[in-house]
């Protein structure tokens, strides 16, 4: 059980954003590339007014609002007159439907808050040496409440990394040859590592119409109809009339979390004609895979709202080792200008004005080491098409044509797509978004169908990890969404021991309109937990209980991952919906 103090989000809609000034990329780098993230940033706006510090101290103030559409986001900077050097402050409205950040002339001892109960004036630079700001920085926490807690100052923390990943990253950036070293024990080891054969009951399952709400069930042969599967290792406790097992392919809800749903599934249950589909994309089942386990978990998604968070190290933001030598431009550190995310901070930690409304979190996509194409068409495009992302309406790497993307927009709305050229005037209505690869189904806009994504069987232009020669079998992790009827639904999966066709038939199974990749190989980079709240204490459950390993303890009490403590991977979480807005 963890406490929690919360801090309640209004989400009522007060105002439009006022005008944008864009600002120009530098122009004194290859094509106009950017110096600093900020660069990356064309809707944001500067305001810069002069300031007055304690003694009558002189200076300028400079505010900018990162995204004004989605008002999150802001980087202060103070430039006093004597010279002293102070670094800039990256500053999050917990608030952004109802409070804006205003720097004006007649306030000159800090900033002017404003929501629609009135005008609230911060004094942050007028208290001295030590002034607010420079006392929140000083904080041993990734968020400081500043004015009174209607902001936060993101702090630089460290983010909690496994073992796996310690060993890996040393290997990958200080062994030579060390990447060849990680590839070897992949093969030998974590192909199958966490294989579990789907054991079937004798007795039936349950019978009948699915649950009220619930999402459309799985597509099943005739002789796997009605049949129970065992539950052992399923971590999340749900609804079910009986003790027995679950009913492949039926989704059942999970307990005292109303709008999350899981469901249990064996691709060798999956109805015939969708086996037999698509045969030149999608390649055949082995045995291995075929009886292998399958987790799914589904949010409606009338009652979540999704988000995106950077991991304090991941994924970065410089050139991915894997791309050919002739796509990377040795004048810049990174494809987008950039390989740090400075003066930005990432927390990898849900921050204290969600924390309370989070019901769940999952693990994002590859790290940039992987994210980006080494063969096919996408490796002689874009620099080798690196995976793009979106944090907060702030760009950190550019969304590249060709790649799955599940994104988010300022209005809340959750999509997923192969992103395309055209799609380039979305990016400043969005509040968040992750590509991972090619599609494992892909959704034509025209004609409104769905179908396997054209390089599910192609291991190497896919880049689903391993080579032409080395079908790599492995724990795999990936989203999908499914449409019913008007309902929305997101379902993340996790597949025992699966190649993308595998993955590929699943979703068919379960009728998603479209469906990716996200990670893969451990517990850790498929990660899912659920949350259930009773009074101030959390109760967490995870998907399958070994992903339990991957938190943590704090004096006796079980601290979970991503909301207890920062992580230095990405992650999507989902809030509940807050009916009933309360004030800052």
């Amino acid at each position: 059980m963890l406490r929690m103090a919360v801090v309640l989000i209004a989400a009522a809609v007060w105002f439009l954003p006022g005008p944008t000034v864009p600002q120009a990329v530098a122009e004194d780098r290859p094509g106009g590339a950017a110096k600093t993230i900020i660069d990356l940033q064309s809707d944001r706006r500067v305001d810069e007014i002069r300031i007055q510090g304690a003694g009558g101290r002189q200076g300028r103030a400079r505010l900018t609002n990162l995204n004004p559409a989605v008002n999150a986001w802001f980087l202060l900077e103070i430039l006093w007159s004597d010279g002293t050097p102070e670094a800039p402050y990256h500053l999050e409205n917990p608030f952004p439907e109802r409070q804006r950040l205003l720097l004006e002339p007649d306030r000159p001892q800090g900033l002017v808050l404003a929501d629609p109960d009135g005008r609230h004036v911060c004094d942050l630079w007028a208290g001295g040496p030590v002034h607010e700001l420079a006392a929140a920085r000083r904080a041993k926490q990734a968020y400081a409440p500043i004015c009174q807690g209607r902001l936060y100052l993101r702090i630089p923390v460290k983010g909690h990394q496994t073992q796996i990943e310690l060993v890996t990253e040393f290997l990958r950036e200080d062994v030579k040859g060390g990447e060849r070293i990680v590839t070897l024990v992949k093969r030998q080891f974590f192909k199958d590592a966490y294989q579990e054969t789907a054991r079937l009951l004798e007795e039936t399952g349950e019978a009948g119409p699915e649950t009220s709400g619930a999402p459309r069930a799985a597509r099943l042969d005739p002789a796997f109809a009605g049949r129970a599967v065992d539950t052992a290792s399923l971590g999340i406790d749900v609804h079910r009339p009986s003790r027995g097992g679950m009913t492949l392919g039926r989704w059942y809800p999970a307990l005292d979390n109303p709008g999350v749903f899981v469901s249990l599934i064996t691709p060798r249950a999956i109805a015939g004609d969708i086996l037999r589909s698509a045969p030149k994309t999608v390649a055949g089942l082995d045995d291995t895979e075929s009886a292998s386990l399958v987790y799914l978990v589904a949010f409606d998604l009338q009652y979540f709202d999704l988000n995106f968070a950077m991991g304090t190290l991941h994924p970065k933001l410089g050139w991915s080792a894997h791309i050919l030598d002739r796509m990377k431009d040795d004048r810049l550190p990174g494809p987008d200008g950039i390989d740090s995310p400075a003066p930005l901070v990432n927390t990898g930690l849900i921050g204290p004005e969600k924390a309370h409304r989070t019901v769940a979190a999952f693990t994002g996509g590859f790290k940039r080491a992987h994210g980006a194409f080494k063969w096919g068409d996408l490796a002689l495009k874009n620099q080798g098409t690196h995976y793009g992302f979106l944090e907060n309406g702030v760009l950190f790497s550019r969304l590249q044509p060709g790649l799955s993307t599940l994104y988010v927009g300022k209005d809340g709305v959750v999509g997923m797509k192969t992103w395309r050229e055209s799609d380039a005037g979305m990016v400043s209505g969005l509040r968040h978004a992750r590509q991972n690869g090619v599609p494992l189904i892909d959704y034509d806009e025209t004609a409104r169908t769905s179908a396997p994504g054209a390089l599910v069987n192609n291991w190497a232009q896919g880049n689903w990890s391993g080579s032409e020669d080395s079908k790599l079998r492995t724990m795999r992790a990936g989203a999908g969404l499914q449409e019913d009827g008007g309902r929305r639904f997101l379902v993340y999966a996790v597949f025992s021991s699966a190649t993308p066709s595998a993955m590929t038939r699943v979703f068919q199974a379960y009728g998603c309109r479209y469906a990716m990749m996200l990670d893969m190989n451990a517990l850790e980079h498929t990660y899912l937990a659920v949350y259930r709240r009773r009074g101030e204490d959390l109760f967490t459950q995870n998907l399958i209980k070994g992903m339990r390993e991957v938190d943590k303890t704090a004096d006796g009490k079980y601290v979970p991952r991503f909301l207890g403590f920062p992580d230095n991977r990405d992650f999507f979480y989902l809030t509940r919906i807050d009916r009933d807005p309360r004030k800052p």
